[in-house]
């Protein structure tokens, strides 16, 4: 089954298992008000909403500190959340986020394609729940291939109503995809 923290790495990035050490980095780079200003989450920038969220990365044992390798620095985070063996198997990738000194260029995508073949290797189906209008992470969704599927209300992590759709990336459309490594 899939291992939710692994250590990944390209030339650029290596992904590693979130841990507690990590709270000051992270919250550096957490601290910009203009990551969160699509988020639902917009006040995630705030160290106590911050904070929440960070315990629960680490709670939850999926979380992961995206570190650029020519600074060593960590420059965002991400997780393997809600793992379901059923069919084949399907786990959630998000909570994504990155300095925005890497928006736009190949991090992302380098990310998720990481993220992604990982995962692949030994389960059918990638989701990814994005803020309804987090117009920007949904077209970062569609260029690296995701499909949408379905639309979901919740709670957030606060208990405030939450609106999320669905993007979902399976091994078949992975395989010949624009991110695919072949």
């Amino acid at each position: 089954m899939l291992e939710r923290q692994p250590i990944l790495e390209v030339a650029s990035l290596k992904l590693r298992p979130l841990t507690p050490e990590d709270w000051e980095a992270l919250f550096a780079v957490a601290a910009d008000p203009l990551i969160w200003d699509q988020h639902p989450a917009h006040d995630r920038w705030k160290e106590p909403v911050f904070r929440t969220f960070f315990d629960d990365a680490l709670a939850n044992k999926g979380a992961l500190a995206v570190i650029d390798k020519s600074s060593g620095r960590i420059i965002g985070s991400s997780r393997y959340q809600g793992l379901n063996p059923e069919n084949g198997g399907s786990v959630e990738i998000g909570w994504t986020f990155l300095a925005r000194e890497f928006w736009g260029g190949p991090t992302n995508r380098e990310l998720k394609r990481l993220m992604l073949t990982h995962a692949l290797a030994s389960i059918n189906e990638c989701r990814f729940a994005v803020g309804e209008t987090n117009w920007r992470s949904r077209r970062a969704m569609e260029k690296i291939g995701g499909r949408l599927t379905e639309k979901k209300e919740d709670r957030g992590m606060a208990g405030s109503p939450s609106s999320h759709v669905i993007y979902v990336i399976d091994r078949a459309s992975f395989a010949g995809g624009p991110l695919s490594l072949g």
